[in-house]
């Protein structure tokens, strides 16, 4: 369509991204500055999309899902994808049902309570509780408790090197797969099976970012801090009025921070850079890394970079971004 001298393809034909002329069946798909030929797949938690003639044709999947991180020193990422920070030393809901003024009564409720790590007064997550009824999980200092029973609940607990992970089925409600990082990182999926509404510091789940800071009393904050006071589940904490700068009292960290959480800005990560924005994960691995001052730095730096490689992993690009001398895994005693 484009009215300028030199080669055009013969009717029929199209141009494909290598500059060769090809019939419309084999025009590929882009997506995040990829190509992709015909007939491949992209997925996302809620669609399967197939390139087709050049454009992608998406069904929709029967079940969908979505994923709540609360990771490092406060970052909350939303089930709808909503980002804020957090520093408050208090227990709060990160996730509930029961939300709707008909019906009240909850099934699950997930509760964080953060602890300060750093002079500058910045919180890290580490402890989770998880109840369900009667039934009550406790993840803290690297390791989890269960009490009580519940036999309308199903469970699995798997152990990895790296993480624990939950999956909680409550049958006709939610499907869940909870992962912890055994720090400072916690991961909520969720695949419901009703329209039932969800509440709490992840969001309402409606697909909607704009209205995601809705407080316990239903109406949606003027700002975060408004919104992350509401859901604090002892009323006797105190209430937060500000979001430290670690790094504004920290400047002496602030060039190691940057220089060490540049690895999410190098190559090493440009594979995942078109699919996902990683501007946000390096900021937080800036600000934690600042923030991280009475030990455990290189802990909050690499929990940080950890959390790009799994936005990374979600779109399908895995990254082999640890190595001895950087954020190494230790295998397991003698294994």
């Amino acid at each position: 369509t484009k009215c300028e001298s030199g080669c055009v393809c013969a009717d029929g034909l199209y141009e494909n991204l290598d500059g060769k002329c090809v019939a419309a069946e084999e025009c590929p798909c882009e997506y995040g500055g990829l190509a992709y030929g015909k007939g491949e797949q992209i997925q996302t938690e809620c669609e399967i999309c197939t390139c087709t003639k050049g454009k992608w044709k998406c069904v929709q999947k029967s079940k969908c899902s979505s994923t709540c991180n609360l990771y490092g020193e406060g970052h909350i990422t939303t089930f709808d994808g909503q980002r804020f920070v957090f520093d408050g030393s208090c227990e709060y809901i990160l996730a509930t049902d029961g939300c709707s003024v008909n019906r009240p009564v909850s099934s699950f409720k997930i509760v964080t309570e953060n602890v300060v790590c750093g002079k500058s007064g910045v919180t890290c997550s580490r402890s989770i509780s998880i109840y369900l009824g009667n039934l009550t999980f406790i993840l803290r200092d690297e390791t989890f408790t269960i009490s009580g029973e519940n036999h309308g609940v199903r469970y699995n607990v798997k152990k990895n090197a790296l993480h624990l992970m939950f999956d909680i089925i409550i049958p006709g409600k939610h499907n869940m797969t909870l992962i912890w990082n055994k720090h400072m990182n916690f991961f909520i999926k969720i695949s419901r099976e009703t329209q039932e509404t969800v509440c709490g510091l992840c969001g309402n789940y409606n697909g909607n970012m704009k209205d995601d800071f809705e407080t316990r009393s239903k109406y949606v904050a003027s700002n975060e801090l408004e919104f992350v006071n509401s859901w604090k589940e002892n009323p006797l904490c105190g209430d937060v009025y500000f979001v430290v700068d670690p790094c504004s009292k920290n400047p002496y960290r602030k060039a190691w921070a940057e220089k060490t959480c540049s690895i999410i800005n190098s190559q090493v990560f440009s594979p995942c850079h078109n699919k996902v924005n990683r501007m946000p994960y390096y900021e937080a691995c800036v600000r934690d890394s600042c923030g991280c001052d009475i030990g455990g730095d290189c802990e909050c730096m690499c929990d940080a970079i950890a959390v790009y490689a799994m936005a990374c992993l979600d779109k399908g690009i895995c990254i082999d971004w640890r190595t001895p001398e950087f954020c190494p895994v230790y295998c397991e005693y003698y294994n």
